[in-house]
């Protein structure tokens, strides 16, 4: 019996990619900023329907170069359902993320608990497309504008998500992609900030090679967040190929709400108000009136060679580092708390076959039958 993964990383063919090494070993640069990496920064643009993206060699990098962009300092609202790269970006910036708790249907930041935890140290507000469906940017933006906050988004699962025909990389002040090698889009390891105009592409580029300004200024203390010429190369190629992948996620999201539908005790997450989706994650909800626990059926799976995932689990406010936080407690975040014993990612990747989604099916639908 094959085993099943939660996600697979897009591989296209590798003879394509041979050329785009070829290229390599010819100009010999390897990285600084060199043409493949130039290539890939425009093609993004036009793929993605933006002005201006700054490729980095992953997304905590990014995360990291965009509180400093903003000058982000204080406190920083926050969601606490969530990968803990963003909170890890404030804290190493010295800035206490405040978590407030998250809309029982998409999981993302809730805007109605936004206002009740902004203090006069409140400078920013820092938001997750969750799962690739969008937040509520719209209140959002309006709650940063009455209280002159900033407003950061993690859109590291948001690739090529549109809301009304528009890029939902358009809101906010800055947002942060990831092309780790499970997202929809990979670069091997990489990610990128989405910028307003080209001043602040221009400040994001000179941060990211070490603040420096030209061979011999330093204007300000940066990283060295440069994509290599090899991940640009492979970010080329795997534009090719990334739209069937989206479809072929597109296809298996559709059969699992189908199927499981009629299976008491699984929600499927509703889909978000987005026009162009990305089908990133399928994450389901296991309730008490299923056979198992959310934790029994993860078991369950792996003892049938499928490997579901715990998306998000635990909270980042359940973890020791961030313990101590105010609002980090389970009585200011009941929502998330829920969540975080429900959820569960299902296999999700182009490369599931139909047998594979049928067994994946099959065991949540018969949990207690045993092993196949």
């Amino acid at each position: 019996m094959t085993r099943i993964t939660v996600t697979q990383p897009l591989l296209p063919p590798l003879e394509e990619f041979i050329p785009y090494l070829q290229r390599i070993w010819e100009t010999r640069i390897l990285t600084n900023g060199g043409q493949l990496h130039q290539e890939l920064e425009a093609a993004l643009c036009a793929h993605l329907g933006v002005s201006h993206l700054s490729l980095f060699t992953n997304a905590t990098t990014a995360l990291m170069a965009a509180v400093q962009v903003l000058g982000l300092k204080g406190e920083v609202i926050t969601t606490p359902f969530s990968f803990v790269a963003g909170a890890h970006a404030l804290r190493r910036a010295n800035v206490q993320p405040v978590f407030v708790d998250v809309e029982p249907r998409t999981l993302n930041i809730d805007p109605s608990r936004i206002e009740g935890a902004i203090t006069p140290r409140t400078t920013a507000i820092m938001a997750v497309h969750c799962y690739g469906n969008p937040c509520a940017v719209d209140a959002i933006q309006a709650i940063a504008e009455r209280h002159g906050l900033q407003v950061l988004y993690d859109a590291a699962h948001a690739f090529g998500v549109c809301i009304d025909g528009r890029s939902i990389l358009h809101a906010g002040d800055l947002s942060v992609l990831s092309f780790h090698a499970t997202k929809v889009f990979n670069t091997f390891e990489g990610g990128a900030i989405i910028a307003p105009d080209a001043a602040t592409k221009a400040r994001i580029d000179q941060l990211k090679n070490f603040g420096m300004k030209d061979e011999a200024t330093v204007d300000e203390v940066g990283l060295n967040g440069k994509m290599s010429e090899v991940h640009a190369a492979f970010g080329l190629l795997q534009l090719r190929y990334v739209d069937e992948a989206i479809e072929k996620r597109a296809t298996i999201a559709r059969h699992y709400r189908q199927a499981l539908s009629r299976v008491r005790g699984i929600e499927c997450l509703p889909d978000g108000h987005q026009d162009i989706p990305n089908h990133s994650y399928f994450p389901v909800r296991v309730r008490p009136d299923y056979p198992l626990t959310r934790d029994g059926l993860y078991e369950m799976l792996r003892a049938r060679d499928i490997y579901a995932r715990r998306y998000f689990y635990p909270l980042i406010t359940d973890f020791p580092a961030y313990q101590t936080l105010p609002r980090g407690n389970a009585a200011t975040l009941p929502v998330a708390v829920h969540a975080a014993r429900e959820v569960l990612c299902l296999p999700i990747h182009p490369a599931l076959t139909h047998d594979d989604l049928v067994r994946v099916i099959d065991a949540i639908t018969h949990p207690l039958h045993g092993s196949q």
